[in-house]
């Protein structure tokens, strides 16, 4: 048997491994009908988790309108907050840990109806700070941010496939 058979014979095995197992890309495929145009009411549309919710709504076929008027089905995003706490200190009363934190809570309308009751979620993750490297330790929490973001809307939409 030639080498380039083998490998195919063992990446056709490992495919049918996975799809057995219920593996899965991750991402959301499709949104269910009753999505179909959908309203997101929130009181501030330049978070990151606003502007990756949209985005992966989208992606999923779902028609985002501007207007509750024109849509099925509305999300209205309750709490969107982040930031940071201090974890620990130095003997110098100087921060060297910090905690990033991202919480949303959200409800689902459709026709009027809830159809998801208030669902809160939030993420946290620590990181070291030295205070001599500011600027890059500024854009270590500001990449941090963004992934919790995209884990909490990945979160969303799971919940949002099940309706």
């Amino acid at each position: 048997m030639s080498l380039s058979r083998i490998a195919i014979l063992i990446l056709l095995l490992a495919g049918v491994s996975l799809t057995a197992c219920g593996f899965r890309m991750q991402g959301i495929g499709r949104f269910p009908e009753s999505l179909a145009t959908t309203y997101i009411d929130t009181e501030d549309r330049y978070t990151v988790f606003y502007r990756d919710l949209r985005a992966e709504l989208k992606r999923g076929g779902v028609q985002v309108v501007d207007s509750p008027v024109n849509a099925n089905a509305i999300i209205r995003i309750e709490k969107d907050s982040s930031g940071q706490n201090v974890l620990t200190i130095s003997a110098r009363n100087v921060p060297t840990e910090y905690n990033v934190f991202y919480s949303v809570s959200y409800s689902v309308w459709v026709n009027s109806e809830e159809a998801l009751p208030v669902q809160v979620l939030g993420l946290n993750q620590a990181y070291t700070f030295n205070e001599n490297t500011v600027l890059g330790k500024n854009r270590e929490r500001d990449a941090i941010l963004d992934a919790l973001a995209a884990q909490l809307v990945r979160q969303v939409a799971q919940q949002l496939s099940f309706l």
